[in-house]
């Protein structure tokens, strides 16, 4: 099979240039082993894996001999020996240099509180998301629309885009489903489902009820690009508040689920201060709400902007480390899907799942764009063939487009 390019590539080859570890986190299965052995970049590095037995027993047995090599080390799957981090954190103490240690893992290392005190300011941190559609589409040495239209708001020449195809979303961006490697992605993500159960979540926490973690899990599936409310999904799932907050954070840690926050910097009453609630996947979010079909799905809407999420999150943290997302909503009146902010201005996007749309549908984007002088475009992102200026920093763009 061809090596697909990722949009991290450059971001993770500058900061080995410049830090003495780099530590790249992401969902089980999004391609974190294959890009760090196909990289020509870190050909000349040592692999080793903590997958693999002899090595794990063999950095159990002396950590600072393990890490102490002389070789820039990549250690894989390096969240199953917390203690490989503070050896680590003397050798580079020792001699700060960079480019010395590659870490990657299925967990969040910023949220594992002794990971994170070990590496405080010796490493820089990123994400592999599951792929986008740049990178399936191979197109990753293009700047990303977003980016480009943020700094100019210029539409290109006479180009008609293809609509997303529901499946897509369906399929999500895990490499063996979204590149059509399995035959039968539904046996693919029950297998996905039940290793993610019994081994990452045993790596993270001492869970004593599995069950009623799965049954969360399930439940939270169909909260994906909802405001998060821990009481309701408690009682939905008969856990208490604080059980049910445990489990979410362990949602968090192992890229499973993530949290936007609300975009809070204008003076309009009654804003919406939880987060969302996003599926790290719309495919695996898909799978758990047991969803094959979306055409006349109920949670479509959703489910689509769950995937316009996985995709924005992807660019921004690969290709644009200094925007932020966010999104707006004031209660009863207007809300707004996505807000991305980078220095001094933002932009806002809202996503529909037709072709078709009409005026009530820019009322979000009106408003925000009213309240927040530092708005610089607003765009409807609809599922239709061309792009258009449609009003005052509005415009419709194709939702194939945007994710370009």
């Amino acid at each position: 099979m061809t090596y697909l390019k990722r949009d991290i590539s450059h971001a993770l080859r500058s900061a080995v240039a410049d830090m003495p570890v780099v530590v790249l986190t992401g969902m089980r299965q999004t391609g974190k082993s294959t890009f760090l052995r196909s990289e020509p970049e870190f050909k000349n590095w040592k692999y080793v894996t903590f997958d693999d037995l002899a090595q794990l027993t063999a950095a159990k047995e002396d950590p600072e001999g393990f890490v102490g090599i002389g070789a820039p080390l990549i250690i894989d799957e390096a969240q199953r020996f917390p203690d490989i981090f503070v050896a680590i954190k003397r050798l580079v103490d020792k001699k700060r240099m960079p480019g010395r240690f590659l870490l990657s893992g299925s967990a969040n290392f910023l949220l594992l509180k002794h990971i994170a005190e070990s590496l405080a300011g010796r490493a820089a941190y990123f994400t592999l998301h599951p792929f986008t559609r740049r990178e399936i589409e191979m197109s990753t040495e293009n700047e990303p629309f977003l980016k480009t239209f943020f700094k100019n708001q210029l539409l290109p020449r006479s180009r008609s885009f293809i609509p997303l195809v529901q499946d897509e979303i369906v399929k999500g961006g895990m490499p063996p489903v979204c590149l059509d490697l399995v035959k039968n992605r539904t046996l693919w993500f029950k297998g996905y489902e039940q290793t993610y159960l019994e081994r990452d979540i045993r790596d993270l926490s001492r869970l004593g009820n599995i069950i009623s973690f799965r049954n969360l899990l399930h439940l939270a599936a169909y909260r994906t690009a909802t405001i998060l409310s821990v009481s309701q999904l408690g009682r939905d799932a008969r856990l208490s508040n604080a059980t049910t907050t445990n489990y979410l954070s362990i949602l968090e840690a192992s890229h499973v689920t993530y949290r936007l926050a609300p975009y809070l910097k204008n003076k309009a009453s009654r804003l919406v201060k939880s987060p969302k609630l996003y599926f790290g996947d719309s495919g695996l979010a898909c799978h758990l709400a047991g969803i094959d079909n979306l055409s006349t799905n109920p949670f479509r809407g959703a489910l689509l902007e769950t995937y316009v999420a996985q995709n924005i999150m992807s660019i921004l943290h690969a290709t644009w480390q200094e925007a932020d997302a966010y999104f707006w909503n004031v209660q009863g009146r207007n809300e707004v899907d996505f807000v991305i902010e980078a220095g001094e201005k933002c932009m806002v996007v809202e996503v529909k799942a037709t072709a078709r749309w009409g005026s009530a549908d820019l009322a979000g984007l009106k408003s925000f764009i009213a309240s927040t002088p530092r708005c610089i475009a607003g765009i409807l992102a609809y599922n239709g063939t061309e792009p258009v200026k449609v009003g005052e920093k509005i415009w419709a763009i194709p939702i194939t487009m945007l994710l370009g």
